[in-house]
């Protein structure tokens, strides 16, 4: 997120894109008077890979710098010196990084198509020593780029010049949680899939999903608003979040970390912060509200003869499984092919146009098998469905997770991968991916369509040998 300087004409503007596929929690920033366009994206992983920063740093000279690459231009920010190194080591002192090697992962985005030339990176651990950082900065008129997992969707996380980068990774601690309320407090810098863990083990799930989740940081999910394979089932983070403690640009820290979930006392601030992209303030601390863990879980992989038949199933699907309906998502053939290829993850179902997955999350196991049994029934006897394949246990389940959420990295490891999240009524969903195959004919290698069908998103994927001005200009 990125602080407003009130007093002084130069302006922060700091704005979080997530990734939610892939997720989330990075920072990205606009320069007043100058948005930043984002031709470029990311891209989701599954839980068993993790995207750590280090899988940039062995090649990151070989990004081009990003105010090469675009048309941007420096503000007149000032240049960090020796006294305001000083000054950070006073502020968190052995947290300052200078080193050039240990720079370049986080001044490189994951996707490796932008790069900053940041010479400092601060790594505070509470919200205190984000305030006396920002107001510092704030004085000083230094330019600073938030950091949380660098897994976001535009290049956001990285610096476009020479911007300091504030981490998150130590604000990692889980304040409290609460057995009965399922109310959990933590840091902005914990990664989502820690807190999962961590509220797993007390019988409660987290109400948001990433195929970035072994690195996605809450904060930057919430900076995002970031969406996930859970929607359809618990909603937004606007209804799931209680509290937000913010530290705005001037270093003023705004505490509202109530485990309430009804407050009529005034204007609920939080809503400003979710989804704001870091323009009013960097996150530090969230309270959310955590919904038991669901006792019965299953996943029904199908193959489908069109995307018409994609839609009907997922009609009976709500009408059929109704309250016990947690996620469906949609992939097309090619999805399924560049998995198998590039990450030999076999298809358990035959050759298909499309395939669905479904999953099921209820607190009896008999009822729910019932309810999928008659609608699995159902989509078979209309030829809705051609072939499927249904999991219980987790050891599968993941298993079929996995050929959803590693999609976009079977896309990375074929090629230069241009990527748009859009959102439309759920009948012109494909139409788009229908719409880019005509209009880039053989110049690209592949253009793959899937997505959250539940909320009517569905990133298009336009892979190439390498980078192409057809595509973006810049």
């Amino acid at each position: 997120m990125v602080p407003h300087l009130v007093s002084r004409w130069p302006v922060w503007l700091f704005r979080w894109r997530e990734a939610y596929t892939p997720g989330a929690s990075v920072q990205q920033k606009t320069w007043a008077g100058m948005p930043r366009a984002a031709p470029w994206g990311i891209m989701g992983t599954s839980p068993l890979v993790c995207r750590h920063s280090s899988s940039t740093s062995s090649r990151a000279s070989e990004v081009v710098l990003t105010h090469k690459r675009y048309p941007v231009q420096r503000l007149p920010f000032s240049v960090v010196s020796e006294e305001d190194l000083a000054a950070f080591e006073r502020v968190v002192p052995g947290r300052v990084v200078t080193d050039p090697e240990q720079l370049e992962a986080s001044n490189v985005d994951w996707l490796r198509t932008v790069r900053g030339c940041s010479k400092v990176l601060l790594r505070p651990r509470t919200s205190e020593e984000v305030s006396r950082i920002l107001r510092y900065c704030h004085e000083r008129n230094l330019a600073v780029n938030p950091q949380g997992g660098n897994t976001g969707m535009v290049g956001g996380s990285v610096p476009v010049f020479d911007e300091i980068i504030l981490s998150t990774a130590l604000m990692n601690q889980v304040i409290s949680f609460h057995d009965v309320s399922g109310i959990l407090v933590c840091q902005a810098g914990c990664v989502l899939e820690e807190l999962s863990r961590h509220v797993e083990q007390r019988d409660f799930i987290m109400p948001l999903d990433l195929g970035a989740k072994g690195s996605c940081h809450i904060g930057g999910n919430l900076a995002t608003n970031a969406g996930g394979l859970r929607f359809l089932r618990y909603g937004s983070l606007h209804g799931n979040v209680l509290g937000l403690e913010v530290v705005l640009a001037d270093g003023t820290i705004l505490s509202g970390l109530t485990s309430l979930r009804k407050d009529n006392t005034g204007y609920d601030l939080k809503q400003l912060f979710i989804g704001s992209e870091g323009t009013l303030g960097v996150i530090t601390a969230v309270s959310i509200s955590c919904p038991p863990k669901p006792k019965a879980v299953n996943v029904a992989f199908l193959g489908c003869p069109g995307f018409a038949e994609v839609l009907q199933t997922f009609s009976s699907c709500k009408a059929m499984l109704g309250e016990i309906l947690s996620a469906f998502e949609f992939m097309d053939a090619e999805c399924m092919q560049l998995v198998e290829h590039h990450l030999q993850l076999a298809s358990p179902v035959q050759e298909s146009p499309f395939y669905v997955l479904i999953e099921t999350s209820g607190s009896r196991a008999e009822h729910d098998a019932e309810k999928l049994s008659s609608f699995l029934e159902q989509v078979l006897g209309s030829g809705l469905v051609t072939d499927g394949t249904l999991a219980t246990d987790q050891r599968k389940i993941k298993a079929l997770w996995a050929l959803r959420e590693r999609i976009t990295e079977a896309l990375s490891l074929d090629g230069y991968v241009y990527k748009y999240d859009v959102s439309l009524p759920v009948e012109r969903l494909y139409g788009l991916v229908t719409e880019l195959r005509a209009r880039v004919g053989p110049r690209a290698k592949h253009v793959v369509g899937y997505g959250h069908l539940g909320f009517s998103q569905a990133p298009s994927r336009v892979v190439l040998s390498r980078k192409a001005s057809f595509l973006c200009p810049c």
